[in-house]
């Protein structure tokens, strides 16, 4: 395969994940606006950016109005869902020869639905029906994905940028949440800390999989336990690592590469540290750091895999 498909399909795959990740803190925080007072806007949307790895200066002076409409159609926010399924799309439209023409299809419709959508067409009508269908949308063009296309090394890049972006995402959200959940250990919970929870669980489509295992009992220490470490439930951390290192060392057989290669060491460096870790240590030391050594060893796979198979030198391909 060529380093330039590879390239595309990774950097489809993850700007996907992050479209469907911000259409529904998106959506959870819109509806959330009927349950909490408006003392309390300023602090949710700054969690909002916070959970969606933006900055801003001033967030409270940033309106639900304002801020819904950049995150959804400002080209220029990367992390907006207008820019990332243009991305996506032009990425895709580099590889069509390699992708079913139905995944070329579903792209192409979900993102000229985005680009003729205006704010306020979404905030007059229902802007949950507008995100909803968003996520739909990418559900289907992921089911599409993974029964046509060849599960060849193409189909495993796929999955490489999506399981990276969607540990980052999972990790960062519990960033944005993480002094509120360990001080949340230490008192008895109130309704706001309920309601705060089941916002963050939903945050990540968590939260009926979440009572599957746990019931209704909000706990923050059960609930960070879910999203880090659990390794059945497909949005986790722990998941998305195992996910990864699985993909790499699939990579890894077709393209002739040593399973030893910095990434695949790296992967299952990072699968084995959510593995063996406990919840109680976690909360324990320092949920911060934790996290950061999640989004850094994601960075350092992101690295290694574009140094081994996509920016590699001419002499090592020579070599092989």
């Amino acid at each position: 395969m060529l380093s330039r498909v590879a390239d595309s399909l990774y950097w489809m795959s993850r700007y996907l994940e992050r479209a469907e990740h911000t259409a529904q803190v998106l959506d959870v925080n819109l509806q959330r606006m009927l349950e909490q007072a408006p003392r309390h806007a300023a602090r949710r949307w700054e969690r909002v950016m916070k959970t969606l790895r933006l900055v801003k200066t001033k967030p409270e002076k940033l309106d639900a109005f304002t801020l819904t409409s950049e995150l959804t159609f400002n080209p220029s926010t990367r992390e907006s869902i207008l820019a990332c399924m243009a991305a996506a799309r032009e990425n895709a439209r580099q590889v069509r020869e390699q992708i079913p023409s139905e995944m070329w299809e579903k792209i192409n419709k979900l993102y000229l639905r985005v680009k003729s959508a205006t704010m306020e067409d979404v905030w007059r009508g229902e802007s949950h029906e507008f995100l909803s269908g968003v996520r739909e949308g990418i559900h289907l063009f992921h089911g599409i994905t993974d029964g046509l296309m060849n599960h060849n090394e193409g189909w495993h890049f796929i999955q490489v940028g999506r399981f990276i972006e969607r540990a980052q995402s999972t990790a960062a959200l519990l960033g944005a949440y993480g002094p509120d959940l360990v001080n949340a250990a230490d008192r008895i919970a109130d309704v706001r800390d309920y309601f705060e929870w089941v916002g963050m669980l939903r945050s990540c489509m968590a939260f009926e999989a979440y009572c599957k295992v746990y019931t209704a009992d909000l706990r923050p220490e059960r609930i960070t336990e879910f999203l880090l470490l659990n390794a059945e439930f497909p949005r986790s951390v722990h998941f998305s690592a195992i996910m990864v290192q699985s993909a790499l060392n699939a990579i890894a057989e077709f393209t002739g590469t040593k399973k030893a290669s910095r990434a695949n060491r790296l992967a299952g460096r990072l699968r084995s540290m959510l593995g063996f870790s406990q919840i109680d240590e976690i909360l324990g030391e320092d949920l911060n750091t934790y996290l950061d050594d999640i989004q850094h060893h994601c960075a350092q796979i992101h690295v290694a895999t574009h140094q081994i198979y996509i920016s590699y030198p001419i002499e090592s391909a020579l070599a092989s």
